[in-house]
């Protein structure tokens, strides 16, 4: 790999970082270990071609075109969470995967999907990560920082909430929010 393709390469990972708060190559990976998979069975459940997971993982594409495969990402990621906590068997997890799969996408903030509290409240990272979800479906981090920059002066509060949730990693963002309880 030339320094070009190494510099693009760079760009495209940290483009990630800003979008999905890591690089989509630790994503996967953490998905394929989590939930028992191999490439080629997280590319079928995501909706997604092989090779297309192949360059996003690598970093030779940043962004995830379809916004039903960043919403079978989070339910993914939600369901690994529920596998790891053993609140979800390895069958049922198996189960739930097909579902996932032929899910059409929909609303980022669809209550059916929602990881819950033991008291049916839905978990502050779930909030955190559809809030994160709802921005960058209609602007990149760069973008929702100038936006941030521009309200500033007018609109502090709001300025601050677009740099943490719309720009942000989501356990800065949780940590944010839990901050501001109080």
């Amino acid at each position: 790999m030339d320094a070009a393709q190494q510099e693009a390469t760079a760009r495209a990972r940290e483009l990630q970082r800003n979008w999905y708060g890591e690089p989509l190559g630790a994503l996967f990976r953490r998905l394929i270990d989590d939930l028992g998979l191999n490439q080629a069975r997280l590319a079928g459940v995501l909706g997604l071609s092989a090779p297309m997971l192949s360059q996003l993982m690598s970093g030779q594409r940043a962004k995830i075109g379809n916004p039903a495969v960043v919403q079978r990402v989070q339910l993914l990621q939600d369901l690994a969470g529920q596998v790891a906590d053993g609140s979800v068997s390895a069958a049922e997890a198996t189960e739930r995967m097909d579902e996932i799969k032929k899910s059409q996408g929909g609303s980022v903030l669809s209550n059916a999907t929602q990881t819950t509290t033991s008291s049916g409240a839905p978990t502050v990272k779930r909030v955190v990560r559809e809030i994160q979800s709802l921005l960058r479906s209609v602007s990149a981090a760069g973008d929702i920082i100038d936006a941030a920059d521009s309200l500033a002066p007018s609109h502090p509060e709001l300025a601050e909430f677009l740099r943490v949730y719309g720009a942000g990693r989501t356990s800065d963002a949780v940590t944010h929010y839990q901050a501001h309880q109080n």
